[in-house]
């Protein structure tokens, strides 16, 4: 695949076992995995989003817990992008480890959140990634997330 080519919802699904209400990526717009791989991502974010119900009612705000799980499941589809591209038996990877955790302003309903994840590092099967959050060229939160692989699980099943 041709890093220039957009990754859509439905490779999205082959790629992650994540779906509604938990998919929180809608499509890959770039990726790169010569060194250093990286890869850039948007969620649309609307107001039928279920979280909103509860966070919070009259001022809708996208958890901050959920900006970290949909920077994490880009990595996780720059991961899996990467071992297809190896050749490398597919794994599930896990997300073990925040560090340097970052919020910067709220997400609300009709923004888009563009995702940047760098990986730094991979070895024994865990990659070490740096993520960073924007909404229209503005900091929302950045991260480092360090996912593990589960090599007896397989993702989009």
């Amino acid at each position: 695949m041709n890093s220039n080519d957009p990754v859509d919802i439905e490779r999205i699904f082959e790629l992650l076992p994540h779906r509604y209400p938990f998919l929180l990526v809608d499509r890959v717009v770039d990726f790169q995995l010569e060194a250093p791989p990286r890869i850039r991502a948007y969620k649309n974010v609307t107001i039928n989003e279920p979280f909103f119900q509860g966070h919070f009612p009259g001022h809708p705000v996208m958890p901050g817990v959920l900006i970290l799980e949909a920077m994490a499941q880009a990595a996780g589809v720059l991961a899996h992008l990467a071992r297809e591209a190896d050749k490398s038996p597919s794994q599930l990877f896990y997300l073990v480890k925040i560090d340097k955790a970052r919020f910067n302003r709220t997400v609300v309903p009709g923004d888009r959140v563009m995702f940047d994840v760098d990986q730094k590092r991979i070895m024994r099967g865990m990659g070490l990634y740096v993520a960073r959050a924007t909404v229209d060229d503005k900091p929302v939160a950045s991260a480092e997330l360090l996912c593990a692989a589960r090599p007896d699980a397989q993702p989009g099943a």
